[in-house]
């Protein structure tokens, strides 16, 4: 009772902070949109599939709108040429994603590409990623990996044969044992390390919970009290990850002279780089690692996902692939 009185408390005073505050009209040109609420902003006119609300809005204000969640102004683009203006003209000034908890808490204080603003940490990530981890030699000297693991998977599918079951659990378990052998040399699996299972687990989270509506992103006086308890869970991922992490860089130190070079061995040997314009941290290390392992398998298992569902909708299709590989 008192946890919720203590609530109400804050939300009035809030509230009268709001309405005796006296600020100075500034005069600027801002898209139309629908008049926020004390607090909440336009929280309210979002329903359970947020871009079919944004659609609806956009009739009446607009294909360019301004919105406000909580106390953050938030533009709304629902046309192609408004689309462009953000994403091709303007790119760099709308590069940057919110600082939202879940970069600070699941991605080592916004050290990943997918958290990172938009500036020199990021381009040279960027810059890494493209010209010492993703060149056409060293993805082709994968490539025994990649053959591998497709024929494990093809093999676990045979065996279904006739069998219900869930694509997307089998083709997950295929792109992280992928990745993991690309991105770290071995699979890390078993009992002194961890389940494959426990990976996919985190993996998961971390997609949930940064994808998770966290009030106190858009209210930061509701922050502390952590309402809905993402932080905390937050939190608790980030320490699993770490612990993970912890064991692959531990070991990739202590073999930093074997023949065959993985991807972590690049980013640790560029955290040595004294010409780095920003030096990388064992958190950078980290981040950029858990970029490789949350984007390389998420994207595959959904692509995968997708071109199946296709096929099996178009008959058509499956026969002429048959054909081909006749």
């Amino acid at each position: 009772m008192e946890v919720f009185l203590a609530l109400a408390g804050l939300v009035v005073l809030a509230f009268l902070c709001k309405i005796t505050t006296s600020r100075r009209p500034v005069n600027r040109k801002l898209p139309p949109g629908p008049k926020p609420w004390p607090i909440i902003g336009n929280l309210n006119l979002l329903g359970p599939i947020p871009h079919q609300s944004f659609d609806l809005l956009s009739k009446k204000y607009g294909e360019l709108m301004l919105l406000k969640f909580g106390s953050r102004p938030v533009l709304v683009a629902s046309s192609a040429e408004m689309a462009k203006q953000f994403l091709k003209i303007h790119d760099a000034n709308f590069a940057s994603r919110p600082l939202l908890a879940g970069g600070k808490y699941t991605s080592y204080n916004y050290c990943d590409m997918t958290w990172a603003p938009y500036g020199p940490y990021w381009r040279q990530a960027r810059r890494i990623y493209l010209n010492e981890i993703f060149t056409p030699k060293r993805l082709d000297s994968f490539e025994y990996i990649r053959v591998e693991e497709r024929q494990t998977f093809i093999s676990q599918l045979n065996s279904l044969a006739g069998k219900p079951f869930f694509l997307k659990d089998h083709l997950s378990r295929f792109s992280l044992c992928s990745m993991t052998r690309m991105v770290l040399s071995n699979k890390y699996f078993g009992e002194s390390t961890v389940r494959v299972e426990d990976l996919q687990h985190l993996v998961d989270q971390w997609f949930l919970l940064n994808g998770a509506f966290n009030i106190g992103d858009w209210i930061p006086w509701l922050s502390l009290l952590d309402l809905q308890g993402y932080v905390k869970q937050m939190k608790a991922l980030k320490r699993s990850f770490d612990k993970f992490h912890n064991i692959v860089l531990d070991d990739h130190r202590a073999k930093k002279n074997a023949e065959k070079k993985d991807m972590v061995d690049v980013l640790l040997q560029m955290a040595q780089d004294p010409t780095l314009e920003v030096k990388l941290t064992d958190d950078c290390v980290k981040g950029l690692m858990q970029d490789l392992l949350t984007g390389g398998t998420d994207s595959l298992t959904a692509v995968v996902q997708w071109a199946f569902q296709e096929l099996l909708r178009q008959p058509r299709i499956i026969d002429k692939a048959i054909q081909e590989l006749d």
